[in-house]
């Protein structure tokens, strides 16, 4: 550093400028809170120019270079005066003062006010105060209208209402609302009542001045002043107001009637005395007057200023002058530098009385600003100057210093200087002037002391700077270095951090430094220095990073890092807050709403926030102690109380709260005690009002209860009220006193009439809401009287015709449905005929009754009926229907047939449709028309002999009956004279087309008629194809004689059928005709459904359905489709059925499962196949079996009702989950945390669904639930557990008295809380007193409940004391607890108990009685027992109890177990201690109990028709001489010599049901033919088939190879032959038979034998079709000889004769494999080694005849042979022939 003091000659001081105002302030400014208001201070001057505030003359900052200040959110405090100061280094310059208002708006105080005041007398009603900036606009108003001043009413300039000469219409209610037109705000004011009272008013008043002007002053130059004036007379429209100024009345200004005199642009001509003056014109009242003064206000202003600038030299005497004039006089103020004068309290200066000011011996501090202010009430005017001292040199008081900074901070070069007039200061570096009072560069300051700021220094700032210096009286400077380090700066600072309680926090700190530097870090907590070796929790990395683990709310705080180097120091700072889950809210408080009786308000005290903000509250209630729900999930966290709304009367509530921050939820708040909402009249009316008809004189009504949430209380029942509907009249009622009845039958009611119905609940709190009417009406009666004017007439011989009116309307009794029209015959009068007819309403009713028999007396009548049914007959008439034709004769035969003669013979007819008269006999030639030749007969003749004929000539003979209505139908026939007739031929060609499931058609040619008319045709068929099978007759079709075609009706679908034909004539039958091709009929769906079809239960949720299943002659289809649908639905429920399918078709049972339990299924059956699905069955029913309830008792609830005593409710389990007949409800108690089970109150009975528990220990929260139970067993106990607690008592005594210290004059007591608080303890009381005083002298202390000892002083030496010790809680003072205490020294501990003993009188199965013989006391008396049980063998002692009493020598120890072995021991316990236990009692073991538990793990099973099997865990049982068919409870108990356990759950099974034990008896099996066995057989024996026999099952097979050929056929009907088919002929069979019930299949049979016959044991014979007694010719074949059979084998040559008796088969293809005709099987003859093949006449669908070619016989192969057909084999055409040898 150098210092230099060359004069610069081109420095100028006048360089430096003194600060100036660039503006001043205005008018007042008004601003709206919570706006940003922003006050600017605009100046110049020489830099470096700094600024202050200053409001209401205190400084808001200090000096900054910032000229704005600026308030974010005004608040009404904000509002005042401002005021800035600015400064540079020549001194510092106050601002005139800125007014800031803000606008805001207060309340009016909230009570009503009433005035009252005299009729005729003026009422002035003053604005009630309210707080407002700028004042607010006031308007009044009467009950809702707005007042508006009149000569009568006048609103003053301080909003008062003045109602002059009131009267009784001014009696009201009147407000005002003021309104601050600055920022909106309106606000009402509460009611001023007003009233006037009559007190005699004169007629007229005297003027009286009711609001006076007052004084008042403006300022000069301001638009107006107005004085107001007003005064009240009777009458006010004669009243009349002037105002005098000096005592010159005033004309210009008036207005307000007068009241008002408004002055404009007031000067000082206008101040004065204004006088106001009121008269009443017309009256000789003297004038009232009224006074105010009004002066004018002139604002300061200056008469001397000084100069801008005064230049005094030092040690002299300065006046600096200030006289300024205004109204009033203003007070002048000298400020230096912005201080007042009179604070500096400098002596030389001093105040002239002219206003100037006087300094005395000048020095050059003394330069600087004065600056005079002037003001009065009308302003403020302010002058300044600047007092520049000389003739001082400059001289350095501070030289510059070399300075070393680092990069980024700030330099300061200090260069301080002292001179007169103040130096100027310039900083240079080298050529460059950085600095002074007119030059200013970026980051280079000159501060005011002179020196040089740099900010930020950069590197590129090193080097010398230079500080110059100047006045008038000279120059120097000076010289500094300034070294720039790279600076040392925190780069990742660390950041505030918010973490949850117990994680670890971690604080950064990186920074970068200059290499050559070391670095230090410090971390600060809130200003304190962390020692990370004090706390293992604390640790501060290598990379200065702070890691605090655990964290906790001893942690929050701000945390500094600090780095300390020699390149700078740095520090940031963060915040580290530690959040926790909020606490629980507490105090929590819930009270009955009286003004709302659905609503509970809540209140708390907020809790700890966790030191995270609250962000709402959570409010959960428990209903009737169910479980908790959220009811209220978003309380604002600046609530602390709340209303719940929504609750239901009659309920109890509990509530709690719990808080949320950020962290979670906090702990929920202690639950409020329960509060039960008042009971009410339920709030809704029952629902699903159903009314139906029952009969015509009563109505079934049915209901549902309310829902559960608008009981509103405990329901007692039902009103139902009813009348007539559509008509005025009172209601009926019924009362059901029961809630649980949910029905009525209302009575006595009229037949078919509409009725009106609702119902309504009540409770204890009265009646609730009617339901919505409901109409219906009684059901129809039937009529009571029969239709009127009755008449019938028979129309023709088959109808009668009936007349009749309508029975009177008032005995029809409902709808008039129609009539119903009867007849019987006389003869049967079971046979009646019904025709309805529909009503008529026009006219006469007239109905027929047709297709009656002929000629017969029918009894009619009439009758009318309703829907119910009939109403009584007419009187029966007994009508005969007219005659008619009779039918056809019976019988027509010819005999004695001769050439010209022949015998024709009949029988009457069976219809003869009248009284037969005669009979008529005709005849003529067959075909000649004209040759008919009629005979009559009479009735009794029937037969007629014929004579004339022609011979040998056919003639058509008719027979026919006649009655009075004429000749009936004739019966023909043809006959030839001379030639008898004869059986008919047989019919041939048949052919089959048009085949359906159920229907064929026969084509066929008719054979030889047999000489007349064939009168019948016959359709015979085989259904199974075979030759043995049998022909059975199909259909007949009658009087047809000329049929080729017949419809084959009634066939079985999906069966074989071959049909032949037989004609018949008049003679008889004609033979059977060859027998037609094979079909088969096509598949239809199963005509019935299948049968026997019962159910029993299998289990609680399954039911098992048996049927027999549909024969094979039922299926109607490929039986390999066929198969079973079950269909099975709940009746109680419109719910969609649901199906099982069983695709086994001998399937004779199936279970049903996933049932409900204990619920009534329907169901049905129906086959299907592959075509459709057959009808169902007869519905079904069957229950699943009874189980133990699935669910719990529903709204469970309970009530402490006293300190023992618990009341629970509940409603009944649902419905769906009853699972049975609900026999009761069993309620599970247990005392929480002290017993170990629960026990059970059981309540018989579905009806009562409360229960008292009594009997409870006092003030004990329980656990409670509730279960129904059927015979079964238990359900399943309600949940969530109830919690409820007895209501508190008075206490028990507390326990475990001691007195452990025990001197010559005191004694410290020692005590347990009771055993049985009973309650919440609120304190206890210590009574003593001397042993030997009287007993009522006790001195008592009362101590807290948390007070477990006491002790006692100033008592006598070696003296006995007794001491009582008593609890007390919310009930009062409990059972004392009373011991003796010696003042003394000298004890010791108890000697133990001895004598041991336990009687074995005193032994149950669960408890026993220990006595004992106390021991020594060790001169402290005993003050309680403890005794210990332990369980034999290898059991640990357990403390039975610690607490009995110190008098006793026997206890009973309970809850022991049943013949179980226990040893007991005991101590005692005195004040020193517990003695050692007691010698161990002998072995004692309780005795038997009844076995607590039933046996388990039951099943029962079918063991024969009459007995079962049980088993359970121990051992197995069969119970046996059980009735069949029918279903048994098995219960089990196990018992012992004391008695019986409980018992099981009932187990149910079927008995009756077992598979036959034996098989079928005395099996026959005999052949029938090469392919058929008869099988035959006995059932099994009566005793052996355990149910009815469904059927049986015949196994059969070839002897030799029973796997490849075994075969099965079923019976389902109880047959006992069956005929086995399509069998190998002469064959070893084996046949084996079982029989089947409902339970399943029985034994197989042993095995019975039997062979099929050999093929040729009858003759192979043909029938040729169109030869008659014609002989065949023959065709041989030659054989190849076998190569297995010997050589000496015969080739016999085999022949055969045909005739025309001989069977054939036709039509048919051969069937090449097996070597036989594709129409049946036949046999070879005897020892013929190879099948016969023939051929018949082919029939193609096409109905053409054709041969079957030869080609088709070229080759039959069985085996290894082969047979050729011989060379000169021949066709025989339309033929048959024979294979032979």
């Amino acid at each position: 550093m150098c210092t230099s003091f060359t004069f610069l000659s081109f420095f100028n001081i006048s360089d430096d400028v003194v600060p100036y105002f660039k503006t001043e302030p205005g008018l007042p400014q008004i601003h709206l809170e919570g706006n940003r208001l922003v006050l600017t201070c605009l100046a110049e001057g020489s830099w470096p120019l700094e600024f202050k505030w200053m409001h209401n003359d205190s400084e808001l900052t200090t000096y900054t270079s910032e000229y704005k200040y600026i308030i974010p959110s005004l608040q009404r405090l904000d509002a005042g005066f401002y005021r800035c100061v600015v400064r540079n280094r020549m001194g510092a310059l106050l601002q005139r003062r800125s007014e800031v208002q803000v606008a805001y708006m207060g309340n009016f105080m909230d009570t009503d006010q009433r005035k009252t005041v005299s009729q005729g007398h003026a009422a002035v009603l003053n604005l009630l105060p309210i707080t407002s900036c700028p004042r607010p606009q006031v308007t009044w108003f009467r009950e809702g209208h707005k007042i508006i001043p009149s000569h009568r009413i006048a609103i003053t300039l301080e909003n008062q209402l003045v109602i002059l000469a009131t009267t009784a219409g001014d009696t009201g209610a009147y407000y005002a609302q003021a309104v601050n037109e600055r920022n909106g705000e309106n606000k009402t004011s509460p009611l001023i009542h007003l009233s006037i009272a009559n007190v005699g008013t004169p007629e007229t008043m005297a003027p009286v001045i009711v609001v006076p002007p007052g004084n008042r002053s403006v300022v000069a130059g301001s638009s107006e002043i107005t004085l107001e004036c007003i005064a009240n007379a009777r009458y006010v429209v004669k009243l009349h107001v002037n105002w005098k100024r000096n005592g010159v009345r005033i004309s210009g200004g008036l207005h307000s009637f007068g009241r008002r005199l408004t002055i404009s642009n007031p000067t000082s001509a206008d101040t004065g005395l204004y006088v106001c003056e009121a008269t009443l014109s017309g009256s000789t009242f003297d004038a009232a007057t009224a006074k105010a003064f009004l002066s004018i206000i002139e604002p300061p202003y200056f008469t001397a200023e000084p100069e801008s600038r005064i230049l005094v030299e030092v040690e002299e005497t300065v006046d600096i002058v200030c006289r300024a004039m205004g109204v009033p006089l203003p007070t002048l103020q000298w400020y230096k530098d912005a201080i007042s004068i009179s604070k500096l309290q400098n002596p030389r200066y001093k105040m002239l009385s002219s206003g100037g000011l006087r300094i005395q011996k000048l020095r050059p501090e003394d330069s600087g600003i004065f600056q005079c202010f002037a003001s009065n009430e009308g302003g403020e005017i302010q002058t300044y100057t600047y007092l520049d001292v000389t003739n001082v040199a400059p001289a350095f008081t501070q030289l510059p210093v070399d300075t070393t900074v680092t990069d980024g901070m700030t330099a300061t070069l200090r260069c301080e200087v002292s001179g007169a007039p103040k130096p100027a200061i310039t900083w240079r570096r080298g050529k460059h002037i950085l600095a002074s009072g007119s030059v200013r560069i970026p980051r280079f300051m000159l501060l005011e002391s002179g020196g040089l700021q740099i900010a930020p220094v950069s590197i590129q700032d090193a080097g010398n700077y230079t500080c110059y210096a100047a006045n008038m009286e000279g120059s120097l400077n000076a010289s500094a270095a300034l070294t720039v380090w790279n600076r040392t700066f925190i780069i990742n600072p660390p950041e505030d951090r918010v973490v949850i309680k117990g994680t670890t926090a971690t604080l950064r700190c990186g920074a970068t430094h200059d290499p050559r530097i070391t670095l230090r870090y410090v971390w600060k907590k809130d200003n304190t220095v962390i020692t990370p070796s004090s706390s293992s929790r604390i640790v501060v990395e290598k990379d200065g990073s702070l890691l605090i683990s655990q964290t906790w709310s001893g942690d929050i705080g701000d945390y500094t890092c600090e780095i300390i180097s020699e390149g700078g120091n740095d520090s940031r700072t963060a915040r580290l807050e530690v959040i926790e889950l909020p606490h629980s809210p507490q105090n929590l408080l819930a009270t009955l709403n009286s003004s709302h009786s659905h609503t509970v308000m809540l209140s708390w005290v907020r809790p700890f926030d966790g030191n995270s903000p609250v962000l709402y509250y959570i409010v959960e209630l428990s209903e009737n102690n169910s479980p908790w729900k959220v009811h209220l999930s978003n309380v604002g966290p600046e609530m602390t109380g709340i209303t719940v709304r929504g609750l239901t009367p009659a309920r109890t509530y509990q509530f709690r709260v719990c808080a949320v921050n950020q962290v979670g939820r906090g702990q929920y708040s202690a639950e409020t005690s329960r509060l039960m909402l008042p009971e009410e009249p339920p709030s809704a009316p029952p629902k699903n009002i159903v009314a139906s008809g029952r009969t015509n004189q009563s109505i079934m009504v049915q209901w549902q209860p309310p829902p559960e949430t608008e009981h509103n209380g405990v329901l007692r029942g039902y009103i139902l009220r009813y009348r007539l509907a559509g008509l005025p009249g009172e209601h009926q009622q019924r009362n059901i006193t029961s809630p649980e009845v949910n029905y009525c039958l209302v009575t006595e009611l009229i037949i078919w009439t509409q009725y009106e119905i609702q119902v309504a609940a009540y409770n204890g709190a009265g009646l609730g809401v009617f339901s919505r009417a409901v109409t219906e009406y009684t059901l129809q009666g039937v009529p009571t009287a029969p239709p009127q004017n009755v008449q019938m007439e028979a129309v023709n011989s088959t109808t009668i015709q009936f007349l009749w009116n309508p029975p009177p309307q008032q005995f029809i009794n409902g709808i008039n449905q129609g009539y119903k029209l009867l007849a019987w015959p006389a003869e049967v009068p079971e046979a009646t005929t019904v025709v309805t007819i529909a009503p008529d309403f026009h006219g006469v009713h007239h109905g027929y009754i047709t297709n009656l028999k002929k000629f017969t007396a029918y009894f009619a009548s009439v009758l009318c009926f309703t829907t119910p049914g009939d109403g009584p007959p007419s009187t029966p008439q007994l009508i005969w229907t007219h005659e008619d034709k009779p039918g056809a004769v019976g019988h027509l035969s010819f005999t004695e047939i001769l050439d010209t003669s022949l015998k024709v013979s009949w029988q009457e007819p069976l219809e003869k449709n009248g009284i037969i008269t005669g009979y008529q006999v005709s005849w003529e030639v067959y075909g000649r028309n004209g040759s008919r030749l009629t005979h009559t007969l009479s009735n009794t003749t029937h037969e007629y002999k014929i004579k004339g004929l022609s011979s040998l000539t056919t003639y058509t003979i008719d027979v026919a009956a006649v009655t009075t209505a004429g000749a009936g139908l004739a019966t023909s026939s043809t006959i030839s004279s001379g030639v008898p007739p004869e059986l008919p031929g047989a019919p041939s060609n048949l052919v089959i087309s048009n085949i359906s499931p159920r229907s064929a058609t026969l084509q066929f040619r008719p054979g030889y008629d047999g000489k007349t008319s064939i009168s019948r045709w016959i359709v015979e068929g085989q259904v199974s194809i075979g030759d043995e099978e049998e022909w059975v007759s199909l259909y007949e079709e009658e009087n047809e004689p000329d049929a080729q075609t017949l419809e084959i009706p009634n066939l079985t679908p999906y069966t074989h059928y071959r049909f032949r034909m037989r004609q018949v004539n008049i003679v008889g039958s004609s033979p059977v005709s060859q027998s037609s091709r094979v079909i088969q009929t096509l598949q239809a769906p199963p005509d019935v459904a299948p049968t026997s079809v019962t159910v029993r239960t299998a289990s609680e949720t399954s039911l098992r359905l048996r049927w027999v299943p549909l024969p094979d002659s039922q299926y109607n289809g490929n039986p390999e489709s066929v198969g079973y649908r079950i269909k099975y639905w709940r009746p109680d429920l419109q719910a969609p059925s649901l199906t099982q399918v069983i695709n086994d078709r001998l399937e004779r049972e199936f279970t049903i499962e996933g049932l409900e339990e204990w619920t009534e299924y329907e169901l049905q059956m129906q086959a299907f196949n592959a075509i459709g699905a057959g009808p169902w069955s007869v519905a079904v029913r069957g229950r699943t079996r009874e189980s133990v309830p699935s669910a719990a008792p529903e709204n469970v609830s309970a009530e402490a009702v006293s300190s023992t005593q618990i009341l629970l409710t509940w409603a009944s389990v649902p419905e769906q989950d009853q699972n049975g007949l609900i026999l009761g409800y069993k309620v599970l108690f247990r005392a929480k945390d002290l017993d170990p089970e629960p026990r059970s109150h059981v309540v018989r009975g579905n009806h009562s669904q409360s229960a008292l528990l009594a009997g409870l220990r006092k003030f004990v929260l329980y656990e409670l639930q509730v279960l129904a139970f059927t015979r079964i067993g238990n359900g399943v106990p309600s949940s969530p557990l109830i919690l409820e607690r007895t209501k508190d008592d008075a206490p028990g005594p507390p326990v475990r008295l001691v007195f452990p210290e025990v001197r010559l004059t005191s004694v410290r007591i020692v005590w347990q809380p009771p055993e049985e608080p009973n309650g919440i303890i609120l304190g206890y009381q210590i009574a003593y007193r001397l042993a030997s005083s009287s007993p009522n002298t006790f001195t008592t202390v009362e101590v807290g409940a948390t007070v477990r000892q006491f002790t006692a002083t100033e008592l006598a030496p070696e003296s006995a004391y007794v001491f009582r010790l008593s609890a007390k809680t919310r009930q009062g003072w409990g059972e004392p607890l009373e011991a003796t205490v010696i003042t003394t020294e000298k004890r010791e501990r108890p000697a133990p108990p001895r004598e041991l003993l336990v009687p074995q009188a005193e032994v149950t199965a669960r408890s026993l009685r220990l006595q004992w013989v106390p021991g020594s006391d060790g001169a402290s008396p005993i003050r309680y027992f403890t005794v210990q049980v332990r369980e034999l063998p290898r059991g640990e002692w357990q403390t039975y109890s610690s607490s009995i009493s110190h008098e006793a020598t026997a206890c009973a120890v309970e809850r022991l177990r049943p013949f179980t072995s226990y040893k007991l021991r005991l101590k005692a316990t005195n004040d020193i201690g517990d003695s050692d236990f007691s010698a161990e009692t002998d072995a004692v073991t309780t005795l038997q109990d009844v076995p607590g538990e039933p046996p388990s793990f039951i099943s029962v099973t079918p063991h024969t028709t009459s007995s079962v099997l049980i088993q359970w865990r121990v051992r197995a049982r069969e119970g046996q001489d059980l009735k069949k068919y029918r279903r048994y409870e098995v219960i089990l108990t196990a018992y012992n010599i004391i008695g019986e356990s409980p018992a099981s759950a009932p187990v149910e099974v079927f008995v009756g049901e077992a598979a036959p034990a034996m098989a079928p008896q005395n099996i026959q099996v005999t052949p029938l033919t090469a392919s058929q066995l008869e099988v035959t057989w006995d059932p099994p024996p009566p005793e052996s088939q355990n149910g009815n026999i469904q059927g049986y099952k015949v196994y059969y097979w070839e002897a030799e190879s029973q796997n490849e050929t075994e075969k099965m056929k079923v019976l389902f009907l109880p047959e006992t032959m069956v005929k086995l088919k399509n069998l190998t002929s002469h064959t070893q069979y084996l046949v084996s038979i079982s029989a089947f019930n409902a339970a399943g299949d029985g034994p197989q049979s042993d095995p019975r034998q039997g062979r099929t016959h050999q093929a040729g044991k009858r003759a192979m014979c043909f029938q040729p079709t169109g030869f008659h007694r014609a002989p065949l010719s023959m065709a041989t074949v030659a054989p190849e000889p076998r190569q297995t059979r010997g050589p000496s084998s015969p080739s016999p040559q085999l022949s055969a004769r045909l005739t025309q008796n001989t069977c054939r088969c036709v039509p048919g293809d051969l069937d090449l494999q097996r070597g036989r005709p594709g129409c049946d099987s036949f046999a070879s003859p005897r020892g013929w080694p190879w099948p016969i093949a023939w051929w018949g006449p082919w029939y193609p669908r096409d109905n053409s005849e054709h041969s079957v070619p030869p080609s088709r016989l070229s080759r039959i192969t069985e085996g290894r042979q082969a047979l050729h057909l011989h060379p000169g084999l021949l066709p025989i055409p339309s033929g048959s022939f024979l294979l032979g040898s």
